[in-house]
């Protein structure tokens, strides 16, 4: 696959990504990974792996224990030569109980061939990606 231009990588994240986390979307926020890809809570040092693996039963965990998932105002620095975006971002979960929690995120996306190949999360707050 080709590599894609800053638009795609981009839409790829915020869209693809974050629009569907946000909606609980399991498969299609799941596609966006690559099926050895690698996420990694940097300020946790904590790394799951494969998507169909730890990156699923995360993710499944992460929708199952919010009522509401929210990530915008997003700061990003897209690189198409290295295939790479950084972002800088908000967070908002609404808990079961109606606690809210609130986070200023940076996540790095590594791509190869359209796909997620390595996310590496830099978290301002307790890590909610076990």
């Amino acid at each position: 696959m080709a590599n894609l231009n800053a638009d795609q990588l981009l839409e790829a994240v915020t869209k693809s990504y974050f629009g569907n986390v946000d909606l609980k979307r399991l498969e299609p926020a799941l596609d966006c990974f690559a099926p050895d890809a690698t996420l990694t809570i940097q300020t946790d040092q904590l790394t799951h792996k494969g998507r169909d693996q730890d990156i699923k039963r995360m993710f499944t965990d992460f929708f199952g224990g919010f009522k509401t998932i929210w990530h915008g105002d997003f700061n990003p620095v897209v690189d198409v030569a290295n295939q790479a975006v950084a972002v800088q971002f908000n967070a908002l979960r609404v808990r079961h109980d109606d606690g809210v929690e609130r986070a200023a995120n940076c996540n790095v996306f590594r791509f190869k061939d359209g796909k997620f190949q390595a996310v590496t999360i830099y978290m301002s707050d307790e890590n909610p990606l076990r």
